[in-house]
């Protein structure tokens, strides 16, 4: 079995989640305050990028985090481009940790139209798509979101994220397409039926040569309700983002939708700070991974 089907194997059957390690240069700040370390300890963004991948570095470096009960990770591409003890990133996780690596390759998202945000153009897409390959990275993640149920606007996020994974898997990689909900608007249960069709019907559309994409969705209001799409034979994997949730709340959402595992970002790192000790630490984020394993694995 080759690197790719050894990865594919482990997404497909794999129990477990995926943790999120993504935050972007918009998202690093507030991850870094909710760790502890104050903007006022930086004053260039290399020095900002430089201390959340120590913060993410001692997390992938911890006994918890390993392939026992987290199957992926999702990486910024700065992240990628460094190393862990000594390690380039994507090797460390996947030869020391068993844990499949994936990488972020959206660039932000444009203004509000139609009730969505897209996904801003990507114009070092092919580089990107080649380097991560070299890498050894598996698959790409690209966040658009919906804030309200306009059926017009959700097709548009679906047509994008659909064209996107068309290229990506060009490149022998798996996307992660996810077309987020806001989870505080008022229509969210009819932005979710809207964006549930047009998932479907987009997922009919791709080609049947075999290739399967992945899908992150913000916890649904009904439970189950993306049953269909998690049972689509093109769709390798459904994961479910906490979009604002406590890990708590997220844990108890995620608990009652069969066949969806987590991808959690913040409600991972919830309780992490620069000032624990490493015992401290390590405990904190075994009992996050605990938890969120289990209501992974629950359905």
């Amino acid at each position: 079995m080759d690197l790719n089907q050894s990865m594919m194997f482990r997404m497909k059957v794999g129990l477990g989640f995926i943790a999120a390690l993504d935050q972007s240069g918009q998202s690093t700040p507030n991850a870094l305050s909710l760790y502890g370390i104050d903007a006022s300890e930086w004053e260039a963004d290399s020095k900002m990028y430089d201390l959340i991948h120590k913060m993410r570095s001692r997390i992938a470096q911890s006994k918890d985090f390993n392939g026992d009960r987290v199957i992926g990770a999702i990486l910024f591409e700065d992240t990628m481009n460094r190393t862990i003890d000594g390690v380039p990133t994507s090797r460390f996780l996947w030869e020391r940790k068993g844990i499949v690596p994936f990488l972020k390759i959206d660039k932000g998202l444009e203004p509000a139209n139609k009730d969505v945000q897209l996904l801003k153009p990507i114009p070092d897409l092919t580089d990107l798509l080649r380097r991560a390959v070299a890498h050894g990275i598996f698959g790409t993640k690209q966040r658009s979101v919906v804030h309200g149920a306009n059926q017009d606007g959700i097709r548009l996020v679906v047509e994008q994220q659909l064209d996107l994974a068309r290229k990506v898997l060009g490149h022998g990689l798996v996307p992660i397409m996810e077309p987020e909900i806001d989870i505080h608007i008022p229509d969210k249960r009819q932005a979710e039926a809207i964006l549930l069709e047009e998932l479907l019907s987009g997922l009919n559309r791709l080609p049947d040569d075999g290739c399967q994409v992945m899908l992150k969705v913000s916890l649904p209001s009904e439970s189950n309700l993306y049953e269909p799409v998690t049972a689509h034979p093109k769709v390798l994997r459904v994961v479910a983002l906490s979009g604002g949730y406590s890990r708590d709340q997220a844990n108890e959402k995620l608990a009652l939708n069969s066949g969806i595992i987590a991808s959690f970002s913040r409600a991972l790192t919830e309780g992490l700070t620069s000032q624990q000790t490493e015992a401290e630490f390590d405990r904190q984020l075994g009992a996050s991974i605990g938890c969120i394993y289990d209501a992974s694995t629950s359905g």
